[in-house]
């Protein structure tokens, strides 16, 4: 079995976890993976300084649900393609992650896995995107790469995850989806 339909079918067993989203807004984000090189990797976005939310943080293509936006799915495909140029029909959806909320942004956040092709001719936003980050995913599982902190937080002690790859950290919303992927993945 290959890593994609391994991905595919784990995503496809498991009740997607929902949050109370009250006073939240709905958004979401599309998890890029594609095969580079014989090794998947994983497509990230540095932030750039004039964007609203989340300043020169690094994070997955997505964004705040748009009226015109039928599903989630729509929004994170519309934002993968506004930020990046990666046209919807070039995505094959391999699952959903669990819902999640940022704090200081006050987003529902519905992160969509999906593969697209390699090599792609992105075409970043340069008012949203700051920098391109290809990121393998063997980088990522590396023992000493990856940590958790347990903060506190308004409702409690909250487990923040980082990983880091060639100096970058990624970190908050951004990090907890890539710890529960890898984690459902990989074990």
């Amino acid at each position: 079995m290959s890593l994609v339909e391994k991905i595919a079918e784990v995503l496809s067993q498991r009740q997607r976890q929902r949050i109370e989203s009250a006073g939240l807004s709905p958004a979401a984000v599309l998890v890029p993976l594609y095969r580079k090189r014989g090794e998947y990797h994983l497509l990230f976005t540095k932030r750039t300084q004039e964007v609203e939310y989340h300043k020169g943080q690094i994070c997955f293509p997505g964004g705040g649900r748009h009226t015109e936006d039928e599903t989630l799915l729509d929004t994170a495909l519309r934002e993968a393609s506004e930020e990046l140029g990666i046209h919807p029909q070039d995505v094959r959806i391999l699952g959903e992650l669990d819902e999640l909320s940022t704090i200081s942004s006050k987003y529902a956040i519905s992160p969509f896995v999906g593969i697209i092709p390699y090599p792609y001719p992105f075409k970043p936003n340069r008012r949203e995107v700051a920098e391109l980050m290809e990121v393998p995913i063997a980088a990522l599982l590396e023992e000493g790469n990856s940590w958790q902190e347990v903060q506190a937080s308004q409702g409690g002690p909250v487990t923040v995850y980082f990983y880091e790859y060639e100096g970058q950290v990624i970190w908050g919303a951004t990090a907890k989806m890539l710890n529960q992927f890898l984690g459902l993945v990989f074990g």
